[in-house]
């Protein structure tokens, strides 16, 4: 996809939805862009072709819009690896829910702001993780936390056994069952 060089720079939109059934109306909504880029993902989904062409697509001069850090980025340092790379290129990276705006000349500033975010981040996922070994140990004292269900149940397991015996593929019984082969292999 061509750049059109225009000397101003473009402002450019990266939205990416957790799934297919959202939508991406609130996101960067009122923004005037010239160009827009959007990934549909979930979130344990890796792959963000559209960031990728996003990425290549900004040049010297543009500015990247995102509605907020957790749009774009992962992680800290998956954040901090994209915006140190577009800013070095001299392009600006604004996120509009945290009214943050990032151009480079302002490295002290934006390493400050990144620890922050970053020790921030850590201190919600450790209260998380707290509240969730809490929540556990209640439901375990009441008798109430068997764990995750099993995926399979013995029946079905005997089952698949002896379709697979007979020759059926993998892949076409976890699908059937709903399952991934991986589930399926454990389960055999």
């Amino acid at each position: 996809m061509d750049h059109p060089h225009n000397g101003n720079g473009q402002h450019v939109g990266y939205v990416r939805v957790s799934t297919l059934t959202q939508h991406t109306d609130r996101q960067l909504d009122g923004v005037h862009l010239d160009h827009l880029f959007e990934d549909k993902a979930s979130a344990k989904d890796t792959k963000r072709p559209e960031l990728e062409a996003c990425l290549e697509y900004l040049r010297h001069g543009d500015t990247l819009h995102v509605h907020s850090i957790d749009r774009l980025a992962r992680n800290l340092s998956d954040l901090q690896e994209i915006v140190d790379d577009l800013t070095s290129r001299g392009i600006s990276v604004q996120f509009h829910k945290e009214n943050l705006t990032f151009t480079g000349q302002d490295s002290s500033m934006q390493k400050l702001m990144f620890q922050m975010m970053g020790a921030f981040a850590e201190f919600e996922r450790s209260l998380i993780r707290e509240r969730q070994r809490e929540g556990i140990a209640i439901a375990k004292a009441k008798g109430k936390y068997k764990g995750r269900k099993k995926a399979l149940t013995k029946e079905q397991v005997e089952e698949i056994k002896a379709r697979k015996d007979q020759g059926e593929p993998m892949a076409k019984l976890a699908r059937e069952y709903g399952v991934s082969r991986t589930t399926l292999y454990a389960s055999l």
